[in-house]
């Protein structure tokens, strides 16, 4: 079940803020990761769990390992120079990809989701609020890594945290808005609660398995489940309006 849609049809304000961070997010892949080749860029710039434990950066060589699917020996580049302090990277590590299909995914949720939330809370607001889930769903993984026990220095990007607190605010805001989802080659307009609580269990049964982003997935679960939840919550304090409806109920 793929969102390819949701109804705009309320939405008052042009989300300059989504536009903007989409473009940066792309510009970041093509012109500074050259589409995703420089390896050294990418390793060097995204969030690596030991370093935000210890606030001091790492330096490590490449390492030769197996490959068990290709039968080859593959090197993974090592750790490169920081050259900001390392706690930036929480931010500099949200608008970089691993692949095309890395960034199209996120992309496709961020230009669906965003916009109706930022016509909600504003050009400034919806910054600051999709800024801080992405730390927040960053800081997630590096103590879920910490706590089971993970290989503290495997670098994790993607805007996936970010949006993954942009999708929480959407549901509470926006639980019985319609959006479209392709199933098969059917096109179905859905309630957002359906596709949104679909996708959440989804990140905690695969997690149940993976939190933290195990090697063996390569998938930061518990940064998509942190953000989700750290969505949910902050939007109260970002859009306290629907909160003091019901308490009036």
């Amino acid at each position: 079940m793929l969102p390819i849609g949701d109804d705009n049809s309320d939405r008052k304000t042009t989300p300059i803020v989504n536009y903007i961070l989409i473009a940066i997010n792309i510009f970041v892949f093509v012109y500074y990761q050259r589409l995703g080749t420089d390896l050294g860029f990418t390793y060097s710039y995204s969030t690596v769990p030991a370093e935000i434990l210890t606030g001091h950066d790492i330096v490590t060589s490449p390492v030769i390992v197996h490959d068990p699917l290709s039968g080859q020996q593959v090197e993974i580049p090592g750790l490169g120079v920081t050259a900001i302090p390392v706690w930036f990277t929480l931010i500099t590590s949200m608008f970089m990809h691993g692949g095309f299909a890395h960034l199209g995914g996120n992309m496709l949720y961020l230009w669906i989701f965003g916009d109706n939330l930022e016509d909600k809370l504003g050009h400034l607001q919806y910054l600051f609020f999709y800024l801080l889930c992405g730390i927040l769903a960053s800081l997630t993984h590096v103590f879920s890594d910490y706590f089971l026990g993970e290989n503290h220095l495997i670098p994790s990007l993607g805007a996936s945290g970010a949006i993954s607190g942009v999708m929480g605010g959407y549901l509470w805001l926006f639980p019985t808005k319609r959006v479209t989802v392709l199933i098969l080659i059917f096109f179905i307009p859905v309630p957002a609660f359906v596709v949104l609580g679909l996708w959440i269990l989804l990140q905690v049964a695969n997690g149940t398995g993976y939190l933290g982003g195990s090697e063996a997935s390569g998938i930061a679960y518990a940064a998509h489940i942190g953000g989700f939840i750290a969505g949910l919550l902050l939007i109260k304090k970002f859009h306290p309006d629907k909160v003091r409806y019901y308490k009036r109920r």
